[in-house]
Formats: structure tokens, C-alpha cells, sequence
């Protein structure tokens, strides 16, 4: 990337930014504060910045928060491939291995949610505790998405990225105006402000940004009849093994509550299950207090399955 294009993802605040190498690749990670590790990882249209307010908030807290950009997306690399969940969630792994860590608590919202779930069951030594945003577990969402017409309907807009080239030339015309409006419309009732919508419209036309950002969800249905495909959700089949704490907005307008609730039964380990009334599909933005207030609380429980 540029110097320009780096600007647009290295934005200031009470953080540093650096980059880490992992999985063969470059990624950028922004940092705050000091103590046990807690890795967030953001969802779709977005990057790093969509954890501004937990970083501070986690760093007061007591804990190294560390927002990374995913493959492909932000200040990270942009490679050729690699977008399946499997390296996505080795990518996680590795960052957390050359942040000079023996475990972390990960956080994950959307797509990041979905490797969040993926890691976990990848590599339990590595995942101390497991916080999931706005995304059942893999085999749920798979399942929802292919027997719940609701949930089908809700999530077209998967089906739509199955196209190629149009979604990408969507994302970014008209200075990626569709971005902003994905943001807004499945957000609540407590919109983003124009200028948090016009971050993440300028992010997403990095150069092959909106291209790597769909290549998951085209990597999820083109994958059902592969054998990759099958390989993966019979993976998925092992239990998550750590505390997990699962986060839902009620007014989640492309995931379902009742998708999302269904995700208990892939985890064998406290679960505590919390809606937020009121919250669309972007909690850590929509009431970032009432977000980080419930993460950092269950975070320091020591007894995660009250």
C-alpha cells in the first residue's frame, strides 16, 4: 500500500500501531495498554477501527488490547489467497504468537466472530476465553442459512457476493456509498454519526480491499458441495472447550437471534448468553459503553458460567 492508503487505516488516538508477520503474511495491529492479552478481530465492511472504543475502554481495564486487521483488509497484506476460515483463524493464531504470547482472550464480532469460533476449536491451548458478536457458531449459521428461510432471507446478501466482479465494483462506486449504508441500515436505532460511515467508505476503496473482504463469504457457500467444504464443518463438529460469551443486538437485522442463540450446543464450557435490547448488528459501535462494560466484567469473573 501507499503512504496515502496507510493514513487512511493508521488513524491516532491513545494507541500505537505497528505491524506483526504471521501465516506468511504482513498485518497491521493497533495496541493499548498493559496485562493479559485480548485480541479483538472486527466483521464486514469494516477494519481495526470498529474496536476504538473496547481498546480504551480494556486498556483501562487492565488488559493489552489488541485490534488487528484481518487478510486483505486495513493496513494488512493483500495476498493472492488465503481467505478460507481455516487460514484466517491460523492468521489469528500466528498474530497472537508473534505478539510474544502464550494465550489470549478472543473477541470477535461478524466475520471476525465466525474465525473467533473457528480458532477456538483450532487451537484451544491458545484461546483462554472466547467472546462472540453478532455471529452463531459456523455449523449453526450454516445451518440456519440453508433451513431457515428467514435466515436465508436475512443473509441474501452472502448469496449476492457469489457474483463475480459486481460485488466488488458495488462496494466501492460512488465513493462506496453502499458501504455507508450497510452500516447505517443494519445498525439500530442509535445510527453512526456520517463521519464513522465515511471511514469506513474511504477503508473499504483501498485497492483490492472490497475483493478481499468478500472472498470469505464466497469461500462459505462455494464451499458446501467441496470436499474443503465438508472437511471444515466435520472439523467444527469438536466442542469449544473454553468459557464463551456470545453477544447478540435483538434488532439484528441479517442474524437472527434465534440463529444466533443455537450456538450452545457446539460449546462444552461455561456459556453465558447476553441480548442487547434495542442493538442492531453492530453492538461495539451502536452502545459502546454497554458493550465493553459487559466484555471487560466477564472478562475479570472468575466464575464465567454464573
Amino acid at each position: 500500500m501507499s503512504d496515502a492508503d496507510t493514513s487512511l487505516v493508521r488513524l491516532d488516538g491513545p494507541w500505537t500501531h505497528r505491524d506483526v508477520a504471521a501465516n506468511g503474511a504482513r498485518f497491521h495491529i493497533t495496541e493499548a495498554g498493559e496485562g493479559p492479552l485480548v485480541l479483538l478481530l472486527h466483521g464486514f465492511p469494516q477494519f481495526w477501527w470498529a474496536w476504538r472504543h473496547q481498546l480504551t475502554a480494556l486498556a483501562d481495564a487492565g488488559y493489552r488490547a489488541v485490534a488487528m486487521d484481518l487478510r486483505g483488509v486495513g493496513g494488512s497484506d493483500r495476498t493472492p489467497r488465503g481467505y478460507d476460515p481455516v487460514n484466517l483463524a491460523l492468521d489469528v493464531c500466528g498474530v497472537i504468537r508473534s505478539l510474544g504470547e502464550h494465550d489470549a482472550a478472543l473477541v470477535g464480532h461478524d466475520l471476525g466472530g465466525y474465525l473467533a469460533w473457528t480458532a477456538a476449536v483450532m487451537r484451544p491451548k491458545l484461546i483462554r476465553r472466547l467472546a462472540v458478536c453478532s455471529m452463531p457458531h459456523p455449523r449453526r449459521w450454516r445451518s440456519a442459512m440453508v433451513k431457515d428461510p428467514r435466515q436465508t432471507a436475512a443473509g441474501s446478501y452472502v448469496l449476492g457476493f457469489q457474483r463475480p466482479w459486481v460485488p466488488e465494483r458495488q462496494l466501492v462506486a460512488d465513493d462506496a456509498a453502499l458501504v455507508g449504508r450497510i452500516v447505517h441500515d443494519w445498525s439500530g436505532p442509535r445510527k453512526p454519526r456520517e463521519e464513522t460511515l465515511w471511514t469506513y467508505r474511504r477503508a473499504i476503496q483501498i485497492p483490492s480491499t472490497a475483493h478481499c473482504s468478500i472472498e470469505p463469504y464466497r469461500w462459505m457457500v462455494r464451499s458446501l458441495l467441496r470436499p474443503d467444504g465438508f472437511q471444515f464443518n466435520r472439523r467444527m463438529r469438536r466442542p469449544v472447550r473454553v468459557p464463551t460469551l456470545h453477544l447478540h443486538g435483538s434488532l439484528d437485522p441479517v442474524m437472527r437471534t434465534r440463529s444466533a442463540a443455537g450456538s450452545s450446543q457446539y460449546v462444552e464450557a461455561p456459556y453465558r448468553w447476553r441480548l442487547f435490547e434495542g442493538l442492531g448488528h453492530f453492538p461495539p459501535e451502536e452502545d459502546p459503553v454497554v458493550f465493553s462494560t459487559e466484555l471487560v466484567n466477564w472478562l475479570k469473573d472468575p466464575e464465567p458460567d454464573r
